[in-house]
C-alpha cells in the first residue's frame, strides 16, 4: 500500500530559491529596505554597497540553510541526563 506523507511534512521543506521560507521571507525584508536606501540615497557608492550587502546575505543565508549547524551555540545534549521526577517543593 503506498504511504503518503503529511502536508505539514512537506511544507517544512519548502524551498524558494534554495532558501527555506523563513530565511527566504528575511531576504525579501533586507531587499524592500535596501530598495528604500536607494531611493532615498542619492550616493553611487551606498547603491553598490547595498548591492554587495544582499549579495552576501543570500550567500551566507544560503550556506546556513544547507548546514545549519553553524550558528548552534549551544550543546545539544545535556551533560547529565535523569528520570528522576523533577518537583518545585523542597523537603529539608
Amino acid at each position: 500500500m503506498k504511504k503518503f506523507e503529511i502536508y505539514k511534512n512537506i511544507r517544512k521543506r519548502a524551498m524558494i530559491f534554495g532558501l527555506p521560507v523563513s530565511l527566504f521571507a528575511l531576504m525579501m525584508i533586507a531587499i524592500i529596505a535596501s530598495l528604500l536606501v536607494i531611493i532615498f540615497s542619492f550616493g553611487f557608492g551606498i547603491i553598490i554597497g547595498v548591492f554587495a550587502f544582499n549579495t552576501i546575505l543570500y550567500a551566507g543565508l544560503s550556506k546556513f540553510a544547507h548546514n545549519p549547524q553553524l550558528l548552534q551555540l549551544s550543546k545539544v545534549f545535556p551533560k547529565i541526563i535523569s528520570n528522576k521526577k523533577t518537583s518545585t517543593l523542597h523537603y529539608e
